[in-house]
């Protein structure tokens, strides 16, 4: 369908300019988007101080074009270099008024997702048409002319009017809603500053229920009508997650509302804009979905930012674990409070192995601005639980309380977090530390260890990871599996033996399914892929486990293993879905095609898996629907137009998918005619994106 223009009206007013020369003071912008062109105009109107003789005047603005430009109501010389709008005339000592016109094309940081259907298919309210934002490493400026330095502060106050079937959101609190003809207005409000890649703006047909934090802080969780079962499992644990990181923290939430929105195809799996956090709609579960895979670190995570990040933030890249590493490690300290202690240290655990590994090729400290993500959030993570471990969590609490009250909407570096530290422990040597943990590439794995094994389950798990129990020792392998013992224990013995005789650990495998525990059964499925016919009603108990995962692995396995149920095996699973990217119902119409034999069947079953790979349909959904169809050797010219498709979409995990997929087939001459034939139909997006694949061909 056709949707009409939305207008947007953003109000600024910017905090502290990090220059003694230039100080902005408000900025007001009506604003236009075209969902169908994918374009925004916009009239933006700037009022600035000028405290001292200076040479220049710069806002960022990315590939945009400026008209009717008017300081202090005068037409004035400007340039535009495509990156920055610059004044070099025309300001006087004092208050200044700056006005202008600009339109901008946004390939990044603004998306539209889902703008690409026909009426006649969909109705308004069953298209998911969005348009949401994602400024970090993006730049707002590609949409909004504002400030891609972090370290200048801006008070947004934004209002949005935009077509009734939509629900605009934004950052700070929603002061007024009102309808004018077919549009609503929405009007947003920040109360204190924040950094111009905060900026958010979400567009869609959302619903929303509202609970209250423990000191009065209300949460709104958004959600799609079609996804109103997942709500409760997506959202849970989201008040107690808030409650214990303000009392853990010590400082209150420092803004006035918090709200959490899912989008379609997002870049990553959250953003912390302030007060306003935008996260993959690909997390969102049902009860049994929430046993595979949960919301709950990001959530805590993207809430921890509120804090760390938002409130106080970061003056460049090279102190940016002081961001992700503290959210990551507030997020397990908050699963710690959910799961328990063991859970706690397994993901230690884990993020050590990791480090470990990493460190063998990674010669780039956290301290650099060139940091790999490994090392941001997760050495950072671990750097922050050193240091709590060795001065206490009480003083630990101290020196984070003191910090972000001291630094409170401004920018800092590493120094100043660890002068806090050394306030309130100066017995702890914050340089020696610095220097283990922040500037060298290692990982400082024995000081670790030492930590880990504090928690008696993982010093259980180390005896046992060093020390394998062999199958002979049955009566010691039943002592672990049988008794009151943490998942991951009895998932490393069911991991240690995978290779032995299945008559040899049979008996293991039995103690492992009574268990009862859902991880430990998924073990189980992951670790037995042929069995005799005498276990094999033991193994589709598996079937029914409230795990996707789980009853996805068993299907595979027992078509596999039992030819002659496999028709009892769909009849099972042909009424299954399984998470958003469906992967049940993409494993039943897989395998439903492989074992048909009429060709109307398999008809069928390849339209519908084909009809999956249309662009309306969340690009993790189209991607496995195109594994299968290319697995199944169903190289058609309908699904090689689907990956070319793909290959122009937003997502950069998609688009490599796709393109390594289109190269292969380009190598093959059949394929490669039917892909250049598309060309003169195809959108100009998707046609560069398969001429530039058909060139590379040709010169490999």
């Amino acid at each position: 369908m056709f949707l009409r223009f939305g207008f947007l009206l953003f109000s600024a007013l910017v905090f502290a300019q990090n220059t003694t020369a230039v100080n902005f003071t408000s900025c007001q912008s009506m604003l236009e988007i075209n969902p169908v062109k994918r374009n925004v105009t916009g009239d933006v109107t700037y009022q600035f101080t000028v405290k001292s003789t200076v040479d220049s005047i710069r806002i960022d603005a990315q590939k945009m074009e400026f008209s009717q430009v008017l300081l202090n109501g005068k037409p004035v010389p400007f340039k535009n270099n495509n990156k920055q709008f610059i004044l070099y005339q025309g300001y006087q000592l004092g208050e200044n008024t700056l006005q202008l016109h600009y339109e901008a094309f946004p390939t990044q940081t603004m998306y539209f997702v889902n703008w690409d259907f026909s009426p006649k298919v969909q109705t308004p309210e069953q298209v998911q048409g969005q348009i949401w934002t994602q400024g970090q490493g993006k730049y707002t400026s590609h949409w909004l002319p504002s400030f891609d330095d972090p370290n200048e502060k801006v008070i947004f106050s934004t209002t949005v009017r935009f077509q009734k079937s939509f629900t605009v959101v934004s950052n700070g609190q929603l002061i007024q809603q009102k309808s004018i003809g077919d549009d609503i207005e929405w009007q947003y409000q920040m109360t204190q500053p924040m950094s111009s890649y905060l900026v958010a703006l979400a567009i869609g047909h959302y619903q929303k229920r509202t609970l209250f934090s423990k000191n009065g802080v209300p949460l709104e969780q958004y959600y799609e009508a079609e996804d109103a079962a997942r709500i409760e499992p997506t959202y849970r644990y989201s008040k107690q997650i808030m409650d214990y990181l303000t009392k853990e923290i010590g400082v209150k939430y420092p803004w006035k509302i918090y709200r959490q929105v899912p989008v379609r195809d997002f870049l990553y799996a959250g953003m912390e804009n302030t007060t306003t956090t935008i996260f993959s709609r690909e997390y969102l579960v049902d009860s049994v979905g929430f046993n595979d895979r949960n919301y709950v670190n990001v959530n805590a995570h993207e809430l921890a930012h509120q804090w760390f990040g938002d409130l106080v933030t970061a003056q460049s890249g090279k102190d940016h674990w002081l961001q992700e590493g503290f959210a990551t490690y507030y997020a397990l300290l908050a699963e710690k409070e959910i799961f328990g202690a063991d859970y706690f240290y397994n993901k230690l655990f884990q993020s050590a192995q990791q480090l470990i590994q990493a460190a063998k090729t990674d010669s780039i400290p956290v301290l650099n601005p060139k940091a790999s993500t490994l090392s941001f959030y997760q050495k950072g993570a671990w750097a922050l639980h050193v240091i709590r471990e060795n001065i206490g969590a009480k003083a630990f609490q101290k020196a984070v309380k003191s910090y972000l009250k001291k630094y409170q909407y401004t920018n800092v570096i590493t120094a100043n977090f660890l002068a806090e530290v050394n306030k309130v422990a100066p017995q702890f040597n914050t340089q020696s530390f610095q220097r283990r943990w922040l500037e060298s590439v290692e990982f400082p794995r024995e000081e670790a260890f030492v930590l880990l094994r504090k928690n008696k389950t993982m010093e259980q798990y180390l005896q046992l990871r060093n020390r394998p129990i062999a199958l002979t020792q049955r009566d010691s392998l039943m002592y672990w599996m049988n008794g009151k013992f943490a998942a991951p224990l009895k998932e490393l013995l069911l991991y240690q033996q995978k290779n032995a005789r299945f008559e040899d650990r049979e008996f293991l495998l039995q103690a492992a399914l009574k268990t009862d525990d859902v991880a430990v059964r998924q073990t189980v499925a992951a670790t037995t892929t042929e069995f005799p016919e005498s276990f094999r009603t033991t193994f589709e108990t598996l079937m029914d486990d409230p795990s996707y995962e789980t009853q996805e692995m068993a299907l595979y396995t027992l078509w596999k293993n039992a030819p002659s149920d496999r028709e009892r095996y769909l009849e099972k699973y042909k009424n299954r879905i399984g998470f958003l990217n469906k992967n049940l119902r993409l494993a039943y119409l897989n395998l439903a095609y492989m074992q048909a034999t009429d060709v109307q069947q398999k008809s069928v079953f390849y339209r519908e898996l084909l009809h999956y790979t249309s662009t309306n349909y969340d690009s993790d959904l189209q991607q496995n629907a195109l594994n299968v169809l290319l697995n199944l050797n169903l190289k058609t010219p309908e699904v090689l137009k689907s990956l070319v498709y793909a290959s122009s979409s937003h997502r950069w995990q998609f688009v490599k998918f796709a393109k390594d997929k289109l190269r292969e087939l380009i190598k093959q001459d059949e394929y490669k005619t039917t892909l250049e034939g598309f060309i003169p139909s195809l959108p100009i997006r998707e046609k560069t994106q398969l001429q530039r694949l058909l060139v590379e061909g040709k010169s490999l």
